[in-house]
C-alpha cells in the first residue's frame, strides 16, 4: 500500500512539473530581470538569485507574496497579478536554468 501511495505521489508531482510552460515563464520573467538578473543571477546583493531554484520553492514564495502571508513592499505588488499558471511557469523557468 505504501509503495502504491509513493508511486501515486511521484506521478502527481511529475504531472504538475510537466504542466508548466518554461517558455511562457521565460517571457513572464522579463519583468523579474530588473532585480533578479536576466539570467536569474542578481547583481544587487539584497535580491536573491533565482537561477536553479527548485520550482516548488519559487511557487511557494510567490504564492506567499501574493496572498500576503509573506510581506514585502516590492514583491507583493509584483506577485499580485500573477495567475497560478504564471507562477508555475516562472517557477519551472527558473528551475530550468542550470
Amino acid at each position: 500500500m505504501k509503495k502504491l501511495l509513493i508511486v501515486g505521489l511521484v506521478s502527481l508531482f511529475s504531472m504538475s512539473v510537466s504542466a508548466a510552460d518554461i517558455e511562457a515563464g521565460k517571457a513572464k520573467a522579463a519583468v523579474c530581470a530588473a532585480c533578479h538578473g536576466a539570467d536569474g543571477i542578481s547583481m544587487i546583493p539584497m535580491y536573491p538569485n533565482l537561477k536553479g531554484q527548485k520550482a516548488q520553492y519559487v511557487e511557494k514564495q510567490l504564492k506567499a507574496f501574493k496572498d500576503g502571508s509573506r510581506a514585502d513592499a516590492i514583491m507583493a505588488p509584483m506577485a499580485a497579478p500573477l495567475s497560478d499558471a504564471d507562477i508555475a511557469n516562472l517557477a519551472a523557468y527558473y528551475e530550468s536554468l542550470k
